[in-house]
């Protein structure tokens, strides 16, 4: 007490030396130090203390309230909106670990920031999301983690290879998971409720981490097309089929959905970027299940017997695609169970998912697309009373119509493009003329 300790800076970095940047140094790496620091300015006094020497990740789970929770996240991650929730970690044994992570509420799926795990070492600031202690899935939420045994080397910003950082990470990938279970026992309707935000976290956290998954599994929910939250189990019941249904697009694939609940069916919603390697990682290790897309399920679970000759049939195929001029095109004919569609346009289930990896990939696989034929097979309905007429009206309105029914059936599977929206309105606005 009393000492002084003066430190002399070189001309060329003089600007350290001004007060808000040296506020803000202090505060970004003591803010939290477990000693009251004073900034004195020359010429005057220090009015209060920039440090708060007992933070809230110090203290008891029961001293704090929901309250203070929020309160400290906002203060540190300069966040106006409240966290869903919150998991407080308070190890003494077998090593010293406390923090607090927090799973903020995001506002579309690409929101996450790096840099929001603060790891601190008795208190003092290390660095931003150390991924030897943070578990890599979990980078996307926001917390602090405070490991006082923590072995830094001479730059302190880098841990040493002893084991210790993966013990860490292990227990806080432990704690993460026991926090989800318990809620998703205890509190239910809240845990559905935190679904749309924090299923993104879980699903990656699941690929990332073989263990976590075994650890969550069986709490992961899916929302259907009634707008409730199942799991997996919920869906396949005693059934032996265990394929899932999903739809990837609420509003391209509405017609599909209708025709579901008409006739008592299910579906999951699962819309997301990540979804199309979670199915994919689900498939590999429960073995049983698959998943299908709703427009394919259509065409394997909502038909009737076929009330045409096989002649009739090919007859029909070979008009179409002469009408479409598209002589490869894969055709089939299916009696649909809504005879209101004329057609429906299915692709293959893994070149979909080839396409949406490609997708999240964005350009930088852009050209490798063109190695693969997507896998399109159109399928006409005919129970539709419009597709029986095909083969009965002359050349030029078959033509129309076909080419009219083939783009209605690709709009409910993709948007077109420019070329053909172009002529998809011109054949619109002829067929209309056709009819007054």
């Amino acid at each position: 007490r009393g000492t002084e300790i003066i430190l002399h800076i070189s001309d060329d970095s003089k600007e350290f030396l001004e007060m808000p940047l040296l506020s803000q140094t202090l505060e970004k790496y003591c803010g939290f130090f477990p000693i009251e620091i004073f900034l004195f300015e020359s010429g005057k006094e220090a009015d209060k203390c920039i440090n708060d020497t007992q933070p809230l990740w110090l203290k008891k789970p029961s001293e704090c309230t929901d309250e203070d929770y929020k309160a400290f996240y906002k203060k540190v991650f300069m966040d106006f909106n409240d966290p869903l929730f919150y998991i407080h970690l308070n190890v003494e044994y077998p090593f010293n670990l406390k923090g607090i992570l927090y799973f903020p509420k995001l506002s579309h799926e690409l929101q996450a920031n790096e840099g929001q795990i603060k790891l601190f070492n008795n208190q003092v600031f290390v660095a931003d999301n150390v991924k030897e202690i943070i578990p890599e899935f979990l980078l996307l939420l926001k917390g602090v983690v405070d490991c006082p045994d923590m072995p830094l080397n001479v730059s302190r910003s880098f841990l040493q290879n002893d084991g210790y950082a993966a013990k860490v990470s292990a227990h806080i990938t432990k704690k993460v998971a026991d926090k989800l279970c318990e809620l998703f026992k205890k509190e239910r309707e809240k845990f559905n409720t935190y679904w749309d935000d924090i299923n993104m976290f879980i699903k990656y956290g699941c690929i990332r981490d073989e263990k976590f998954y075994e650890k969550v599994k069986d709490i992961m929910i899916y929302k259907d097309i009634n707008s409730e939250y199942i799991t997996l189990s919920d869906y396949i019941g005693d059934k032996d089929d265990k394929t899932v249904y999903y739809v990837s697009d609420e509003n391209q694939q509405a017609q599909y959905i209708k025709m579901f609940k008409e006739q008592d069916k299910n579906a999951v919603i699962l819309p997301a970027m990540i979804d199309n390697h979670f199915i994919s990682f689900v498939e590999s290790k429960e073995q049983d299940i698959k998943f299908m897309r709703i427009d394919a399920a259509v065409s394997e679970e909502l038909t009737e017997s076929v009330d045409m000759t096989e002649d009739d049939t090919a007859k029909l195929c070979e008009a179409v695609k002469e009408s479409l001029s598209q002589p490869d095109l894969k055709i089939e004919v299916k009696a649909l169970k809504d005879k209101n569609i004329p057609a429906i346009v299915i692709l293959n289930e893994q070149s979909r998912r080839m396409q949406e990896i490609y997708k999240s990939y964005g350009q930088q696989f852009a050209g490798m697309s063109n190695m693969f034929k997507d896998e399109y097979t159109f399928v006409l309905n005919s129970n539709n009373e419009l597709v029986n007429k095909l083969n009965t009206t002359d050349a030029e309105t078959k033509k129309l119509l076909c080419e009219h029914i083939y783009d209605l059936a690709m709009l409910c599977n993709k948007p077109l493009g420019a070329e053909a929206m172009t002529r998809f309105v011109e054949r619109s606005n002829i067929l209309m003329s056709k009819l007054v």
